[in-house]
C-alpha cells in the first residue's frame, strides 16, 4: 500500500458529562447542531476540504446514532477503497482488552491502524468543536519547521483560560511551556486539540508513556509536557478563524446563536460542511407562522412564530406556540400555544399544548434541557435551567 503523508485519527468516544442530557443516550460528536449537522460533521468536513482521506474515528460511549450516522463515509468522500473513514471501537485482542483511558491511549490502542495506512504524519483531532480549517496548510508550516509536533493554537479570552491546554512561544512559534488546565495560565494561548505528529516520535512518546503507571495516558496532561521536557521541536500554528469547544450547554446555545448573526458563515462554497440528511419537503410556514431572525430547514412546519432561534430538520410548531433564543433538534413537536424561551430540547420531544419552558429567570446561563424522546403533558412549567431526562 502506497505510503501516505498523513492520516488522520478522530477522538470521538468522550461522554460529554457537561452536556448533562444531551450525551445521555448519545455520544458528543453525535449531537445535533445547526439545523442539519451532527457536531462531527465539522471535523470530517474539514479533513475532506484538506485532501486528507484517510481517517480513523475512535470511538467508546454510546457510540450506535454516531455509527449509523457515520456509515461509510460518503457524505464527507470519505468512502474510499484505499483509506477512507474506518470506525475504531475498543477491543479485545489474544492478549486481552481493555476501554480507552485517555487520550492517548486511544491512539496507543490503535496502532495497527497507523501500521495498516503507513504515513510519515499523524493528525489527532477531537470530534467535539465547531470549526472551519484547512489542516493541509497546517500541515505544510509543521514540514516546513521540521517539528516534531505542532499544535493548532488559538487566543481565548483570560477568564476562558483555565479550561484549556495553555502555552507559551518565541517570535518563531517554538514552544517553551505547556500546562493543562492551569489554575493561574501564564498567558491565554490555547490549544484546539488539533496535533500533529511526526509519525516515528508519537509511536515512541505513546509506548513510553504507556510504561508510565502514574501517568493519564492523554495528551495535554502527559505526552506533550513529556516532549517538551526531552526538547522534542514544539510549534505553534496559530489559526485566526471561528472557533468553539461546545462541551457545555452554555457554548452549544451560544454555537447556534452565532449562526443567526456571521459569526460563522456555513453558507461559503469554497469549503463546505457536508452532513447525511434525508431528502425531505422544503420548510413550510402557516398563513399564521412567523419566522424573525432563525435559522429554519427542511421538513419543518411552522404555524405559530419563532424568533431567534435554530430548528432542525421535522420540527413543527403549531397554532399559537412561540419559540424565542432556542434551539430545537430533529422530529420535535411543539404543541398549540406553548411557550419557549432560551431552551435545548433534544431529538424526538413532544412539548403539549399550552406548555411553558423557561420563565423570568431564562438566560444563556440558565438554560432548560429537555432530554431526548421526553414528552411533556398539556399546561406543564418547565422553569430556566431545568434538565428534564423522562416524561413530564
Amino acid at each position: 500500500m502506497k505510503k501516505k503523508t498523513c492520516v488522520a485519527m478522530l477522538l470521538a468516544g468522550g461522554q460529554g458529562t457537561r452536556l448533562y442530557t444531551l450525551t445521555s443516550k448519545v455520544a458528543k460528536p453525535a449531537v445535533s447542531f445547526g439545523s442539519k449537522y451532527r457536531i462531527i460533521d465539522f471535523t470530517l468536513s474539514n479533513c475532506s476540504n484538506s485532501g486528507i482521506t484517510t481517517v480513523g474515528v475512535l470511538t467508546q460511549y454510546q457510540p450506535l446514532i454516531l455509527n449509523e450516522y457515520i456509515g461509510g463515509g460518503e457524505p464527507w468522500d470519505l468512502d474510499r477503497a484505499n483509506g477512507g473513514v474506518h470506525l475504531l471501537p475498543p477491543y479485545q485482542a489474544k492478549k486481552g482488552g481493555e476501554w480507552y483511558k485517555g487520550t492517548a491511549n486511544a491512539i496507543y490502542q490503535n496502532m495497527h491502524f497507523l501500521d495498516k495506512y503507513d504515513s510519515e504524519h499523524v493528525l489527532i483531532l477531537s470530534g467535539d468543536h465547531i470549526y472551519k480549517m484547512d489542516y493541509s496548510a497546517m500541515l505544510r508550516e509543521h514540514i516546513r519547521t521540521k517539528a516534531d509536533c505542532t499544535i493548532a493554537v488559538i487566543d481565548v479570552p483570560p477568564e476562558d483560560a483555565p479550561r484549556f491546554g495553555i502555552m507559551d512561544y518565541s517570535e518563531d512559534k517554538l514552544i517553551t511551556s505547556f500546562e493543562e488546565k492551569p489554575a493561574h495560565p501564564k498567558s491565554n494561548h490555547a490549544s484546539m486539540g488539533v496535533y500533529i505528529f511526526k509519525k516515528e516520535v508519537l509511536i515512541n512518546e505513546l509506548i513510553e508513556d504507556e510504561k508510565d503507571e502514574l501517568s493519564s495516558n492523554d495528551f495535554g496532561k502527559n505526552i506533550i509536557p513529556t516532549m517538551l521536557k526531552k526538547e522534542y521541536r514544539l510549534f505553534a500554528y496559530e489559526f485566526g478563524g471561528y472557533w468553539k469547544d461546545v462541551g457545555t450547554v452554555t457554548s452549544l446555545w451560544e454555537a447556534n446563536m452565532d449562526l443567526l448573526d456571521s459569526r460563522f458563515d456555513l453558507g461559503d462554497p469554497s469549503f463546505k460542511i457536508y452532513s447525511r440528511n434525508e431528502a425531505l419537503p422544503p420548510c413550510f410556514v402557516g398563513a399564521e407562522g412567523e419566522v424573525v431572525n432563525s435559522l429554519v430547514t427542511s421538513g419543518c412546519e411552522i404555524y405559530g412564530t419563532v424568533i431567534n432561534s435554530v430548528l432542525s430538520e421535522k420540527v413543527t410548531v403549531a397554532k399559537g406556540a412561540v419559540i424565542e433564543n432556542s434551539v430545537i433538534m430533529r422530529g420535535t413537536i411543539i404543541g398549540e400555544n406553548a411557550s419557549l424561551n432560551y431552551a435545548i430540547v433534544d431529538e424526538d420531544v413532544t412539548i403539549g399544548d399550552g406548555a411553558v419552558i423557561g420563565d423570568e429567570n431564562s438566560d444563556k446561563n440558565n438554560i432548560a434541557l429537555i432530554g431526548r424522546g421526553v414528552e411533556i403533558k398539556s399546561g406543564e412549567n418547565i422553569a430556566a435551567g431545568r434538565i428534564v431526562e423522562e416524561d413530564v
